[in-house]
């Protein structure tokens, strides 16, 4: 259960007691919730943290550079400030555009650094498996680490990968973390805009 104020409003801080208590929780994947949506990019996460399940909404932590990195790339027009739980009208917004979120491994840690190869190359098949039923334009997996560990490409760089996931174009982009201190909003701005244009949601200019 999301903690909550007097109001039922979702708070947007939580100590670390409260935190803890979420580990090993799922957030629910961010997808089309009608035939007529299109998928045409999704995001894939490593796996969620705790402020993300406390919140259930993906990429939710304060730190998190990812929706501030997607409205300067223009791949959303609007600003989401995500910290106290995404709005239904929110995920709307997302969906409308043809964005989804999911992760590589469905279960909350503090750190990704938590998870074992196993889970990583579990999460890969999973993906594998999510991405021939739900068949996006283009899929992007945030984290070059996980990437090569959940589907045994030691070289992989980031970028456009040489093959595609299950019929769609696969890239690996930064990990838009705060912890991730060689990224900045602008420098994930860019990354993630390169991949809403190869989706075609932002025009090739």
């Amino acid at each position: 259960m999301v903690p909550s104020g007097q109001d039922g409003a979702v708070r947007r801080t939580f100590s670390r007691a409260e935190l803890e208590s979420f580990r090993d929780a799922e957030v629910p994947d961010l997808l089309p919730t009608s035939p007529g949506q299109p998928l045409k990019l999704l995001f894939v996460g490593i796996n969620p943290g705790l402020w993300t399940a406390a919140t259930q909404t993906h990429f939710a932590h304060p730190g998190n550079r990812f929706y501030p990195a997607l409205l300067l790339g223009g791949v959303i027009t609007e600003p989401i400030d995500p910290a106290a739980g995404m709005t239904d009208a929110e995920r709307d917004v997302l969906r409308a555009r043809g964005i989804g979120i999911t992760n590589l491994v469905r279960r909350a840690t503090a750190k990704a650094s938590e998870l074992d190869n196993d889970e990583l190359e579990a999460g890969g098949a999973a993906l594998t498996a999510l991405v021939t039923r739900m068949r996006p334009t283009v899929v992007a997996v945030a984290g070059i680490t996980a990437y090569r560990t959940a589907f045994g490409r030691p070289k992989a760089v980031m970028g456009r990968q040489p093959e595609d996931l299950a019929g769609a174009e696969l890239w690996v982009v930064p990990n838009p973390s705060g912890l991730n201190a060689h990224e900045t909003v602008a420098t994930l701005a860019e990354a993630y805009g390169a991949v809403a244009r190869a989706a075609g949601l932002v025009d090739n200019r």
